[in-house]
């Protein structure tokens, strides 16, 4: 499992909106401009040591309209039962990006 391998499948997870399931909180949906979130996320590239301490690029903070958005991945295995053994490995990790309202954290 690296480092790189994760962060370049995570980035392709968020930047696509496909190999994964996406999850939007009740904060974020009841924004009046969702899909603007959304490309933020989707175009976030902000990653530096104090936010990606492991270099995964599996979660952001954003400010939105007055807002702090996070965003973050989990990993589990294809049934969705318990955490991947190797989010490295597609074959065996289902992602779940959750969009959400820092308060909603």
């Amino acid at each position: 499992m690296t480092a790189t391998a994760i962060a370049l499948l995570n980035d392709h997870a968020r930047t696509t909106l496909t190999d994964c399931r996406l999850v939007i909180t009740q904060g974020i949906a009841g924004l009046d401009d969702l899909e603007a979130v959304i490309e933020r996320v989707r175009s976030f590239t902000d990653f530096t040591p104090s936010n990606d301490a492991y270099g995964e690029h599996d979660f952001g903070a954003l400010e939105h309209d007055g807002h702090t958005v996070f965003w973050k991945f989990d990993y589990y295995d294809v049934d969705l039962q318990m955490h991947s053994p190797d989010p490295s490995d597609p074959a065996v990790t289902a992602r779940v990006l959750t969009i959400m309202l820092a308060d909603e954290y």
